[in-house]
């Protein structure tokens, strides 16, 4: 195995942290690590097949969420050996990538693959609760959500405050939030998803994990009772100035990478996260 084309940018940073010069080509949205300097493939949802079948690679990976079975297929059909991952759950996760390395790409198991599975270890019950707030009873109004601790935003410094993940989390209480991943129309995360197990895992519990879709739409002045929104800055780039004004219940602004990719940054995700979650 030599030549990989990747077409998700979690499993960019992955294996070009694992195997520096393996990868041949990405997708323009594969942002890490820093500097990847490979051939550019369009974007998950339009991928260039000419072009990636022109870099003649031993392998695609893939994933079933992110990319259309319709440009799978057709990379299968022009001889091409896909390889497409699908977890739900941070142990899934964790399970794909060490078989995504080791059986698809041939590599000896990275050692951020070990930082990582012993970051999430003991958080499979999901009691690493943080602090609750008061719960907003639904339908909830939308309207503007006061300045100050009320919007947190993990970009600030990393998730890193100076307080241990200790102080981030308190077992025993629990808070139920609402993650949207898309506004106009507003989409929010729902049932069997990656970013759902994370945040169940920190003691954060989705609001819409019942809905009979992986990404329902919704109306912000008609939800469930919960005490926290939860807004990656992917794939839409929600911000402290926009998102949490639609919102009654307190805002965090997270890294999106931190709460969907499933990769390196496994690493460091749990405490970070935990920290911003615990500002809000």
């Amino acid at each position: 195995m030599s030549r990989v084309v990747s077409l998700v940018p979690s499993l960019t940073e992955s294996i070009a942290l694992s195997a520096p010069g393996l990868l041949v080509g990405a997708t323009d949205w594969c942002s890490h690590p820093p500097g990847l300097e490979v051939a550019r493939v369009r974007g998950t949802k339009n991928p260039d097949v000419d072009a990636i079948v022109a870099l003649a690679p031993d392998l695609v990976v893939a994933n079933a969420e992110e990319n259309r079975e319709s440009d799978l297929a057709a990379l299968r059909a022009a001889g091409l050996a896909v390889w497409v991952t699908a977890p739900s759950t941070v142990e899934a996760a964790l399970d794909s990538l060490d078989r995504m390395l080791r059986l698809a790409c041939g590599l000896t198991r990275p050692a951020w693959l070990d930082a990582a599975q012993v970051a999430w270890a003991d958080t499979g019950t999901g009691t690493d609760a943080v602090a609750a707030g008061p719960v907003a009873a639904g339908p909830v109004a939308a309207g503007p959500v006061a300045a100050g601790p009320a919007v947190a935003d993990a970009h600030t410094d990393g998730g890193r405050d100076g307080g241990g993940e200790g102080d981030a989390a308190r077992p025993g209480s629990r808070r139920r939030a609402l993650v949207p991943i898309w506004r106009r129309p507003w989409m929010a995360v729902g049932r069997d998803t990656f970013a759902g197990d994370v945040l169940r895992r920190l003691g954060v519990d989705n609001v819409l994990a019942d809905s009979p879709q992986r990404y329902p739409r919704f109306d912000p002045a008609d939800l469930p009772p919960h005490d926290l929104v939860v807004l990656p800055d992917e794939p839409y780039a929600f911000s402290p100035t926009d998102g949490p004004e639609a919102f009654a219940a307190p805002a965090v602004c997270v890294p999106g990478r931190l709460l969907t990719w499933y990769g390196p940054s496994l690493v460091a995700a749990r405490h970070e996260l935990a920290a911003a979650l615990a500002r809000a």
